[in-house]
């Protein structure tokens, strides 16, 4: 039998202090442990976050499946920051760098002692791909399994709604739409049970994206926190990952090129968030892959969109699309039409066209035929031009069809603050181009999620009439002609910070373009007269992220001058 790594800490007699800390814990039950295989248990268990707070309940249940099948597990935390309670405030600039600590919390515990595999149990919006990030660099067999989604939320005569249907609520009452009772409902309605928020917003669209990349197992997606599938999914998770270690079956064996060609493919076809391109360039940074945007349109331009999911739609959320069949439901219909890399390792085991071979779409008014999708091209793209020459992010899927080309004026904000002052206001008219800046990872910094502007545009009924483009990013949960990441960013002296009010802005979303109506020349010289960027925020982890992060093109992920991933490069 091949070494393991965990055989570093408990073989040979210079290893006895080390095994005499290990009996310590309590999970070294008799000699014969020391030759079963350490599996880390990473856990995103955490009090505050709804779609955590159940998930020290699963990690128990993780457990004991493993010991169960011949491992020893050994539990540990990472930190979690709920976008929700943290958005509109000084909280939200931390909730993308907290991707970062917890890629570095996943790294660190496994490096420092030695694990053979990991089990991470994840769920919202930046935990997912943190721990993805870090199994990456650890490169040790690892399957993921998430808290999964919460039930959508019920009115009293019935009307489904979600979180951002309170968000836009606060909107509405803001224009006198709706009176206090009305959003005291939608406030204590919303949100029924523990679990991710229930549309397609960031930590489904990664909590899917997890099962088409070979890295969880079917169901992790859509089976609801509070389905008994759910504990059913952790148990064949645990008892998978023994497996998976005597097969050395290792992330970087699964993520590949083709793995996040069909990763994208399937954010197109459900019309996922714009932050999963985030976070898979950052995952793709960690595995060595280079990955040029330009791919995600030709992904776009060949996927349809055939599954529509709240926020795009009102009716439907995660719940339908179990019901529906899940995930796999839908990669069956881009599989048998040719459009996935299907012949590939999964997590399972087996490939991805064998995983697929039995699924069936149970509900065509929820996942339709390519045929007759809702849109012929995907639910995100990526858009170039002077005012965002490396690109920025559109989600497409959740924009009208006569909002596909737009032209208006820019009207400039300096924060997010100070857009969402002015559109409470009331003074934002129609037609206008709502530029936010200084909101990038630098510059924000940490990049702080735009949902409070975009549903107070959404509760006042200008979503369909102005855009918003930012460099800095909206959440899962954003509809309208809202574009992000717009790189580079404004902090790092990107055509961005050279728009002034009255400008005139041009986007054409089938032709991937956005550009100011200036000359090369005329924005040069703008820039040139800019006075250099001042940090917002001095001291702390903050201004620390902000000295190493890179851009939003390249993933945000810190790095310093000339280092090198950790991982070996993957290619095609």
């Amino acid at each position: 039998m091949s070494l393991r790594p965990s055989d570093t800490i408990k073989k040979g007699y210079t290893r006895a202090p080390h095994r005499s800390l290990l009996r310590a814990t309590g999970a070294i039950e008799d000699d014969a442990d020391f030759e079963k295989p350490f599996i880390g248990v990473c856990n995103s268990y955490i009090d505050i976050i709804p779609g955590h707070v159940h998930l020290q309940e699963f990690g128990s249940r993780v457990k004991s499946a493993i010991r169960e099948v011949g491992g020893v597990p050994f539990e540990f935390n990472t930190i979690g920051v709920d976008d929700g309670i943290a958005m509109g405030h000084l909280g939200m600039r931390f909730s993308l760098p907290s991707r970062e600590l917890i890629a570095d919390a996943v790294e660190t515990v496994a490096r420092a002692h030695c694990l053979d595999a990991l089990i991470c149990i994840s769920n919202c919006d930046k935990i997912v791909p943190g721990m993805l990030m870090g199994a990456l660099r650890c490169n040790i067999p690892a399957i993921f399994v998430s808290g999964g989604p919460m039930k959508a939320g019920k009115l009293e005569d019935g009307t489904k709604i979600d979180l951002i249907s309170v968000f836009e609520g606060v909107g509405q009452f803001k224009n006198g739409e709706l009176g206090q009772k009305g959003l005291d409902d939608l406030e204590r309605f919303a949100c029924p049970t523990c679990g991710s928020c229930a549309g397609m917003f960031t930590a489904n669209s990664m909590n899917c994206i997890m099962e088409v990349l070979g890295l969880a197992l079917p169901g992790n997606g859509s089976i609801l926190a509070v389905d008994p599938k759910r504990a059913e999914l952790l148990e064949s998770a645990a008892r998978r990952i023994v497996e998976m270690v005597h097969e050395d079956l290792k992330p970087l064996d699964i993520f590949t090129v083709a793995a996040l060609d069909d990763a994208f493919a399937l954010d197109m076809a459900m019309g996922g968030s714009t932050n999963t391109i985030l976070h898979l360039l950052a995952a793709a940074a960690e595995a060595g892959v280079s990955y040029d945007l330009d791919r995600i349109n030709s992904i776009s331009a060949r996927i349809p969109y055939i599954c529509k999911v709240s926020p795009a739609t009102a009716n439907v959320h995660m719940e339908d699309v179990d019901e529906a069949g899940g995930v796999s439901a839908i990669l069956s219909v881009l599989d048998r039409g040719g459009l996935l890399n299907s012949d590939r390792k999964t997590v399972t085991g087996r490939l991805l066209h064998d995983v697929l071979k039995d699924a069936s779409v149970a509900r065509p008014d929820v996942i339709r035929t390519l045929d007759e999708p809702f849109r012929k091209t995907g639910g995100l793209s990526v858009l170039f031009g002077n005012l965002a020459p490396d690109g920025c992010v559109v989600k497409t899927g959740a924009v009208q069809e006569d909002m596909l080309r737009f032209t208006g004026k820019a009207r400039i904000f300096e924060s997010q603050d100070e857009a969402v002052e002015g559109i409470m206001s009331g003074t934002i008219e129609e037609g206008s181009v709502l530029v936010i800046r200084y909101e990038g990872p630098k510059g924000g910094p940490g990049m702080p999620e735009m949902l409070q502007p975009t549903s107070a545009l959404a509760g006042m009924r200008l979503d369909d009439k102005v855009a918003m483009i930012t460099d800095g990013r909206f959440s899962g949960g954003t509809r309208g002609l809202s574009i992000g990441h717009c790189s580079p960013e404004a902090a790092s002296g990107g055509p961005i910070a050279a728009v002034q009010e009255g400008d005139l802005i041009s986007i054409d979303i089938s032709a991937s373009r956005i550009d100011v109506h200036l000359t090369d020349a005329e924005i040069e010289s703008r820039l040139s007269e800019l006075p250099p960027f001042e940090p917002r925020i001095r001291g702390g982890f903050l201004e620390r992220y902000s000295h190493l992060v890179t851009s939003a093109s390249s993933g945000a992920v810190l790095r310093v001058p000339g280092q090198h991933v950790a991982t070996s490069v993957l290619s095609d």
